[in-house]
């Protein structure tokens, strides 16, 4: 089997609840996402997906990826797409580093592999694990009013798990927490997200003044060291997102020992291979998992629930159901989610069926 053509598109996704607010007054409205198709001379189609948040959030930006998969597709043309490792390589040869660029083209080859093979995408990636996964809702930055009520409305629609914003002005950030947890039923799963937004000092102020309540505290800081030195004086979990960017940072953070648990972003990483990789390494080295991405409708979240079924139920921690967040839509045989919980769909790869006629034109063919 040999790829014969690729397209990739650009759409737009709006958020369903208006702007997605983060500490220092970071926001977006929408996923701005590319999502790629790579056809085999078979006839079988595979579908990638990847959206960064914003210019802001991680080493990516939307402008960036949609000018560097042109310059990477046209040396896949002739190449099986079931050499996984052999795309990577090759992909890393032909254009250094921005590994978020390459994550729709890893993902697509990776579904057109399992459609190839019969099988849904979660049977490559090491197999079923449960049928279903928790999921988690964010509770943006905003009034402790807004806070409140959206952590209300996200309560009474069946979610038992929130992400918390945090990393603005510390003693804001307190009485957020404060006003979120007191609105909710004892028991309520917490993780207060700083995105990176704290020095240790401002981390550590924090901590100190919400012992009481029970939260997992989710980077709060930007560099391994600097959480390190948050995480000496805490006396709860920690969960690291930003500082895993590669197999080399997730080892480094466990022979410190500075997290209970990482976050792991598809597209962050390079794509579907790698956050196998990291993920299957980190599980036997004892981490708690979360797989999710930086952003992106059904086809990234379909990706996102295969790589999270595959992760043993005793070391996966939640997911999250990003083709929900979004106003329009991509595909069929979406995710499925029930409550506060999320599988994958029926069928051979991603489980999805991609509509082309709603992806508009496509900015780039090649074949």
């Amino acid at each position: 089997m040999q790829i014969k053509s690729i397209k990739a598109y650009h759409v737009v996704q709006p958020f369903v609840d208006g702007p997605y607010r983060m500490s220092k007054g970071r926001q977006a409205d929408a996923f701005d996402a590319v999502i790629v198709a790579i056809t085999a001379d078979s006839g079988l189609t595979g579908w990638g997906e990847m959206a960064p948040l914003g210019n802001f959030y991680s080493a990516a930006f939307p402008a960036g990826a949609r000018a560097g998969v042109p310059e990477i597709a046209p040396h896949l043309i002739g190449h099986d797409p079931r050499g996984l490792a052999s795309i990577g390589r090759l992909m890393d040869t032909v254009f250094k580093g921005h590994p978020y660029i390459k994550s729709a083209l890893d993902m697509a080859c990776w579904d057109l592999a399992a459609r190839a093979a019969g099988v849904p995408l979660v049977t490559m990636l090491g197999g079923r694990e449960s049928d279903m996964a928790e999921t988690y809702r964010v509770v943006t930055h905003g009034t402790l009013d807004q806070m409140a009520a959206l952590a209300k409305r996200i309560i009474a629609e069946g979610c038992r798990r929130l992400q918390v914003k945090v990393g603005g002005n510390v003693h804001d950030d307190i009485e957020r927490v404060t006003t979120v947890a007191s609105a909710v039923p004892k028991g309520t799963v917490i993780f207060c997200d700083a995105n990176a937004g704290w020095t240790p000092y401002q981390a550590r102020q924090f901590a100190d003044a919400t012992r009481g309540i029970d939260y997992t505290f989710e980077q709060p800081c930007t560099t391994i060291e600097e959480n390190m030195s948050v995480r000496r004086m805490l006396d709860k979990p920690m969960v690291l997102d930003e500082s895993v960017t590669s197999l080399e940072e997730m080892l480094e953070i466990h022979r410190l020992g500075a997290a209970d648990g990482l976050t792991l972003k598809i597209s962050r990483l390079g794509g579907v291979t790698r956050t196998r990789q990291i993920r299957d390494v980190a599980v036997d080295l004892g981490f708690m998992i979360t797989v999710e991405d930086t952003g992106g409708a059904e086809i990234d979240t379909a990706a996102m629930a295969h790589l999270s079924l595959s992760t043993p139920q005793e070391r996966r921690l939640h997911a999250i159901a990003f083709h929900e967040w979004v106003t329009v839509r991509t595909a069929f045989n979406a995710p499925p989610v029930t409550g506060s919980h999320m599988g994958i769909p029926d069928g051979p790869g991603l489980g999805i069926d991609v509509d082309p006629s709603l992806l508009g034109k496509p900015f780039f063919e090649i074949g």
